[in-house]
């Protein structure tokens, strides 16, 4: 893997933990999902063009290895001033965020208050229009009243909840075998990350997203779903990109919820395209071949 480095970003309530790829004009801020971290990037950014954009992956505020203050906000509008607060930091004056789920809902919160600051929106898996609780945020709820005693008194507790939303989030269980759940749920390990986890759902409300006007979107928009997505459906991912001006819809076949895990190359040939300058004619044309092979 070629991961040109780690560092720690300070946001005014903690440090927000980021991998850096590449070394280009263009910055890519790529932000995870619920459940998931940087490490969902793992595929994608090394396979970025990185001679032309840099590519960052965050830890959004508590998840990850990213800080978990103590009188921390994890709401929206906290992720999105974290991750604005994390650009600044590292002097980037405009980008182009891609994130998938929760991640989608911060880089349209972003987009949408911030504009001057987005150059372009790639919204993966988002939610539902009027909605940041995502359906998986819902399904979570489901598996943490059904495996409560059992995640509370095991070590690895975290996977009772996890581990039926990341095997879902695939097209098939292959893409999702035990052993990375075991991954994503490390964050999280004993009593206390269990309660954090569940802390962090329960931060997320449909009400993050009342003051968000998608007419303000005006940055070049992408919306972006799994053919086999189980929670982002169709009808949702078309509402969406009808209600941001000149949005483009696409789906990437053979792909769940975590198209990052079902589909690395295409995704990043997809986002190489989608971050062509737009000085570079041939760019949109030659990388555009290559984002729509399966």
């Amino acid at each position: 893997m070629t991961r040109f480095d780690h560092i720690r970003i300070p946001v005014g309530v903690g440090e927000l933990h980021a991998e850096r790829f590449g070394f280009g004009d263009h910055a890519l801020v790529l932000l995870h999902g619920f459940g998931t971290s940087s490490f969902l990037w793992r595929r994608v950014s090394p396979a970025l063009p990185l001679g032309r954009v840099t590519a960052w992956a965050l830890d959004l505020l508590g998840h990850g290895e990213s800080d978990r203050p103590v009188e921390g906000a994890f709401g929206l509008a906290a992720q999105a001033l974290a991750v604005e607060q994390a650009m600044t930091s590292l002097r980037i004056g405009r980008a182009t965020l891609v994130g998938m789920d929760l991640g989608a809902a911060v880089a349209l919160r972003i987009a949408a208050t911030r504009p001057a600051r987005v150059h372009g929106v790639v919204l993966i898996s988002p939610p539902a229009p009027g909605h940041a609780r995502s359906k998986d945020l819902a399904e979570f709820g489901r598996l943490t009243a059904v495996h409560l005693l059992e995640a509370t008194r095991s070590m690895l507790g975290a996977s009772a909840w996890l581990g039926p939303l990341l095997t879902r989030g695939v097209a098939t269980l292959e893409a999702m075998p035990a052993k990375l759940v075991a991954r994503y749920a490390a964050p999280y390990v004993g009593a206390d990350g269990v309660r954090h986890l569940q802390g962090l759902a329960n931060a997320v409300t449909d009400s993050d997203l009342d003051e968000v006007d998608l007419g303000r979107v005006t940055a070049r928009t992408l919306v972006l779903r799994g053919a086999h997505d189980a929670w982002c459906t169709a009808a949702d991912a078309t509402r969406l990109a009808t209600a941001i001006c000149g949005a483009e819809l696409r789906t990437v076949p053979m792909a769940g919820r975590l198209i990052p895990e079902d589909a690395p190359d295409a995704l990043a040939a997809l986002l190489a395209e989608w971050a062509a300058p737009l000085h570079d004619a041939d760019a949109p044309r030659a990388l555009g071949e290559r984002a729509h092979q399966p």
